[in-house]
């Protein structure tokens, strides 16, 4: 997008991920006249196809990719002493552009949970609505059908996905539902839908949607590689902000900073990692902290940085028969993918539309399952689950094709796979995120992810590991496991990995483990377990006496004209793949900043984006 150089904006955004894109978009198309300034890190993501071809959402996760930030945690004692590494988005658009595109919304109940004014679910089912186009189904009442999101099934049907649900019903002894994003249906099979155009095949993020499609608005401006370093105040007023070249994004770039001024407004909005870390380095957060790095401090607020929350998440790999249609030959770039890529670019369908999931269940342990998980975890179950009946423990999912984790990557030779993945919803660990200086004096991040630091949180992805394992095992397609991907059970246990000719009768007994198999799974989970690229909580929406950051209108304690919206605001955890609580974020915070400019957003044919 052409843009004349500026001095001073109505507004700057700190940030350009998934919310800051719905906050400017939605802004802009209100009032087009605002004069609206984002300063992202990455790069611009506009028709490049690995934003926009589903598939390829792999790419952004590779160890080479610019498109994320891979944040290097504090090694951990409950982890095996691993360092966790957490991808965040890096281009314009954020996570929206280099997600799994995974359609799922936490409970209503999870909003109402949260106990701030404004922001109960009966407040955000309509701006749930008004994001999205629902094109799987019509007529259903939590859904939207107007909005600028598209949601649908995808460029075509898995049948592994198929299997999953099939041995899910019966053997798993679970409902089936077409929709369990209906904010409250929960324990039950249903299709996983994508937040995939159907119409086009293209990925619908927020870059798109909110923002490229007003390219004729000059008003609106992005300035893609420009690091934020702080904001500029006068008298604890926000007048601006301080930024320079991104060494990444633009490496031969002069690294000299500049300042932009905001006439109205800034907002930060550089997600669970850089929101933080812009206000310490602004001179707001713990004075412990800021002391250590030599900022002087401009307001104390412990909590900026603290609460920091995610979703533990394995991905545990098996063989799959010859015959099925999965994504390996895609990934690897085999003849199928030129004949897919001229079938989508025809009419947005095949294997490039889509990412490999096409079906889930939000699972709840019933009695019997209860009983057979690690006792540890009743307590947590009786205090938080037990009489919640919509939320969910873990989600559990079948992916046509063999996805690598993070912390033990796996080169396998070329056949189809499939991959068991589990995540767990509301773990009570919880970490932070902090400047510090290296020891070569340059800016750096103190991160601790703190996953599995509560002895509760590790017993569902034990229980995961063996309930998904025996899906699997029941599923057509299985051939076995990819032993290096798995647990590593003595020698001679009923646990052992190995390949199968085939599935194992649908009443055929659960494998048997002994107490030297449990502690193989557990020590493996140590060793594995990673993100659900689900961070959220380091500015949190909550009372400045109960260490929040912002107030339910997302402004900063104890200044004024400084506002954060992103994932980093979230009080709670949620339980859902998290874009679609950023999107909400998004909606609410535009809704808040027009109230406070005195812009009327009720007539929404004026402000309609698609």
């Amino acid at each position: 997008m052409s843009h004349p150089i500026l001095s001073e904006f109505d507004i700057v955004f700190a940030g350009g991920g998934t919310t800051a894109c719905v906050v400017a978009g939605r802004l802009a198309a209100y009032d087009p006249s605002l004069r609206i300034l984002i300063l992202e890190a990455g790069q611009h993501a506009l028709d490049k196809p690995i934003h926009v071809q589903p598939c390829q959402f792999l790419l952004n996760q590779a160890p080479t990719s610019t498109t994320v930030t891979f944040n290097i945690g504090n090694p951990s004692p409950r982890l095996n002493g691993r360092t966790p590494i957490v991808p965040c988005g890096r281009c314009v658009g954020g996570c929206s552009c280099v997600n799994l595109m995974l359609y799922t919304r936490a409970p209503a109940s999870d909003y109402d949970d949260w106990g701030v004014d404004g922001w109960e679910s009966e407040n955000l089912i309509p701006l749930m609505k008004k994001l999205e186009t629902y094109e799987v189904q019509p007529d259903l009442p939590t859904h939207g059908y107007d909005g600028p999101i598209k949601v649908s099934s995808g460029g075509c049907k898995l049948g592994i996905c198929d299997e999953f649900i099939q041995v899910g019903t019966t053997y798993h002894k679970r409902q089936y539902a077409d929709d369990t994003n209906d904010l409250e249906t929960c324990n039950t099979y249903s299709p996983w839908q994508k937040y995939i155009d159907g119409t086009t095949g293209k990925r619908s993020d927020a870059a798109h949607h909110y923002i490229y499609n007003q390219a004729h608005n000059q008003n609106l401006q992005v300035w893609d590689g420009k690091h934020v370093k702080r904001i500029i105040f006068e008298d604890k007023r926000a007048v601006g902000v301080e930024f320079a070249s991104d060494p990444v994004s633009c490496p031969d770039a002069d690294q000299s900073s500049s300042i932009v001024r905001a006439s109205k407004l800034v907002v930060v909005s550089a997600g669970t990692f850089g929101s933080p870390t812009i206000l310490e380095r602004s001179g707001i957060g713990a004075e412990a902290v800021l002391k250590r790095c030599g900022i002087e401090q401009l307001v104390n607020l412990p909590g900026v940085g603290q609460n920091y929350q995610d979703h533990n998440n394995a991905f545990v790999p098996y063989l799959a028969a010859d015959e099925v249609v999965t994504m390996d030959a895609l990934w690897r770039g085999e003849s199928i993918l030129q004949e897919s890529l001229a079938q989508w670019n025809s009419n947005g369908k095949s294997l490039i539309a889509q990412n490999g999931l096409d079906s889930k269940v939000k699972w709840r342990p019933d009695d019997e399952e209860l009983k057979a998980m690690d006792p540890i975890f009743q307590p947590r179950w009786k205090e938080f689950f037990q009489d919640r009946p919509d939320k969910a423990v873990a989600i559990f999912a079948a992916l046509a094709g063999y996805v690598s984790p993070l912390s033990r990557p796996l080169i396998l030779p070329p056949r189809n796979y499939m991959t068991a993945s589990y995540y767990t919803l509301y773990p009570v660990s919880a970490g932070s995120v902090h400047i510090k200086l290296t020891e070569n004096g340059k800016d750096g991040m103190d991160f601790t992810a703190g996953f599995l630091d509560d002895p509760s949180d590790i017993a569902p992805l034990d229980f995961g590991y063996k309930k998904t394992r025996e899906i699997f095992r029941r599923m057509a397609s299985y051939r076995g496991e990819v032993t290096a991907g798995h647990p590593d059970f003595p020698e001679g246990s009923a646990a052992a990995c190995r390949e199968a000719s085939g599935p194992v009768d649908l009443n055929a007994p659960d494998i048997v483990y002994t107490a030297e198999d449990d502690e193989a799974i557990n020590q493996f989970h140590r060793d594995v377990v990673q993100t659900g690229w689900h961070s959220l909580g380091t500015c949190a929406m909550k009372s400045e006496a109960d260490q929040g950051v912002v107030d339910a209108r997302l402004n900063v304690y104890g200044v004024s004209n400084l506002k954060v919206a992103d994932m980093s605001i979230s009080p709670l955890n949620v339980g859902t793949n998290t874009y679609s609580t950023a999107l909400l974020i998004g909606e609410r915070a535009a809704m808040i900043i027009a109230e406070d400019l005195g812009i009327d957003c009720t007539d929404l044919t004026r402000a309609r984006l698609r």
